[in-house]
């Protein structure tokens, strides 16, 4: 939508081909249904992928202020939450997609819904598109926007990726990101549905590679919550390269491993009389005490509180403040919000998204092998890239 809406701000004929019964179905479902627009703190820091200098070009083609602008100008008034987080200040994403919908038909722009292209190729005024039912198109130039494989209910099933293929383009090898992780453990099944908030730390190899804060939720499989969505993408990466993943949760963070261990001393010794087990009622949730007590290794989690040794209970710590699980994967593209991979950005130029294989031919959004932090990082890319590739397609320097 953006880069056909800049495309025609340019003077050019556009028309968008869309594969869905209208366009913009995936962008209901952004924010939880309120469409995190951008994040104030974007940086090229918060984007992943094979080439990170990539980033920084097209940010400063459009950027976070020229987006808020943009929407701005086009009725969405902007509400900031926490970590920069923008919204609109009616906290609805179909507010977000009206407004594109009806910017779309102000600058002319002709759209083809239940379009879907199955097979482009070079004609002798620039492409020749092929649709499922048949028909076809020509067009002087073309930007490919169709999105990764993430979320394929609501259209973006790799089918983009194909499309980048036959014309020529390398596809990094693709995997869903800002997705739940599934933990190797025998009883998830009993503390799915457990929150707190902790912190979470991938390690690879004996070393700590990125950490999170914020709520976390155990499910029946695994791992989930906001941090988790946001490690999830570096423990796909490692592991699509051979390696064993850990995460290691602390359930405490803002008590030291000392404190902790006092605490629980003093709990204990208040209650000597209480089983080990309910001593923690009021403590912990109450579906985490016995796992906790036997994964630290207490043999009788039922014996009095009084006859706890000090060992067992640094021990308890340990859990409580470095709880480590293998990471056996994730859960699959349904389940997943961007895709990491994709075309390979080495044969894109970042100031105009112009492919460097096949001139005339664009390329903008998570069809690209870029993907963002959690927390409006992917859509500012989508307004960033797709509005650069937009004004390049139409002709504008």
């Amino acid at each position: 939508m953006m880069a056909s809406i800049a495309a025609a701000e340019t003077g050019a004929a556009v028309t968008l081909f869309e594969k869905n019964q209208r366009v913009g179905k995936k962008l209901l479902a952004t924010g939880n249904g309120r469409c995190n627009l951008t994040n104030l703190n974007v940086g090229p820091e918060n984007y992943h992928g094979g080439e990170p200098e990539f980033v920084p070009s097209v940010l400063a083609g459009f950027g976070v202020q020229s987006t808020l602008d943009f929407f701005e100008r086009l009725g969405v008034a902007p509400k900031v939450e926490e970590g920069g987080k923008v919204f609109p200040l009616s906290e609805q994403a179909g507010s977000v997609l009206d407004v594109l919908r009806w910017r779309l038909e102000e600058v002319g722009v002709r759209t083809l819904c239940e379009s879907p292209v199955a097979e482009v190729k070079r004609g002798r005024r620039g492409f020749v598109l092929t649709l499922k039912n048949g028909k076809t198109f020509e067009a002087e130039r073309l930007v490919l926007a169709a999105g990764g494989r993430a979320a394929p209910h609501l259209g973006s099933d790799g089918s983009g990726h194909a499309l980048a293929r036959l014309l020529g383009h390398t596809l990094v090898s693709s995997f869903p990101a800002l997705v739940p992780l599934k933990l190797k453990a025998g009883f998830l099944k009993q503390i799915q549905g457990v929150k707190f908030r902790g912190e979470a730390v991938i390690v690879v190899g004996g070393r700590e590679v990125r950490k999170a804060s914020g709520e976390l939720l155990f499910t029946e499989y695994g791992i989930s919550g906001p941090p988790i969505l946001s490690l999830s993408r570096t423990a796909g990466e490692h592991l699509l390269a051979g390696r064993k993943v850990t995460i290691s949760l602390d359930i405490f963070p803002s008590i030291s491993f000392g404190e902790l261990e006092e605490c629980i001393a003093k709990r204990l010794d208040l209650g000597r009389t209480k089983s080990l087990v309910f001593s923690f009622v009021g403590f912990l949730n109450k579906k985490l005490i016995p796992v906790v007590l036997q994964e630290s290794g207490v043999s009788d989690i039922h014996k009095a509180a009084e006859s706890v040794t000090p060992s067992e209970v640094r021990a308890v710590v340990k859990i409580l403040k470095e709880w480590s699980f293998e990471v056996t994967g994730s859960t699959s593209w349904p389940h997943a919000q961007v895709t990491a991979g994709g075309v390979d950005v080495r044969e894109i130029n970042p100031e105009t998204m112009e492919s460097r294989i096949l001139p005339a031919l664009f390329l903008a959004g998570e069809i690209v092998d870029i993907d963002g932090d959690c927390g409006g990082y992917n859509l500012q890319w989508a307004w960033s890239s797709g509005r650069v590739a937009g004004l390049s397609a139409g002709g504008r320097k």
